[in-house]
């Protein structure tokens, strides 16, 4: 072990892991070089360090535990106003698909009906006379004259009133 430096070993595993042989190696090496006894010694150190730390007991605050409730509540109402903001965007959702179903049906009602509907008036049976089209005549019940003879009573002529 006089070639080889012990920082790596110190390094890689706990002082107080060590078994007696490596620490008896370690301490062997460590007085014939300089480097390794300071490395060995910081361990020492650090590891009589650390275990009076864990043997003091700590004691919180008096305001530790409100302090940490209080923060405990604050995150359990961002979480109930997000899970509200999810809610409000699935219904918006929910909405925005029913809207735009609406629009498809009423796009196609506009654009297919209306062709269809001027199909079905193409292939009546139905003809129209020239006397229809121009005098309107095919709506009008049997009481009422049509325009050719209130023209003919109007512009009669004496002869064709006596016959």
């Amino acid at each position: 072990m006089k070639d080889e430096h012990i920082i790596a070993m110190l390094d890689g595993s706990p002082l107080g892991a060590m078994s007696e042989g490596e620490l008896a190696a370690a301490g062997a090496h460590a007085e014939n070089c300089s480097e390794c006894a300071r490395a060995l010694e910081a361990a020492r150190v650090s590891s009589l360090m650390l275990k009076s730390r864990a043997a003091e007991g700590f004691e919180p605050s008096p305001f530790f535990q409100t302090r940490v409730l209080a923060a405990l509540r604050e995150r359990q109402a961002a979480a109930v106003e997000f899970w509200s903001l999810g809610r409000l965007w699935k219904s918006a959702g929910v909405l925005f698909s029913t809207m735009a179903a609406t629009t498809a049906a009423l796009a196609a009602l506009t654009f297919i009906a209306p062709q269809q509907s001027s199909q079905d008036v193409a292939t009546n049976n139905r003809p129209y006379t020239a006397e229809d089209v121009i005098l309107g005549q095919s709506n009008q019940s049997d009481d009422q004259m049509s325009y050719g003879q209130v023209i003919n009573t109007l512009y009669a002529t004496d002869d064709s009133t006596e016959r």
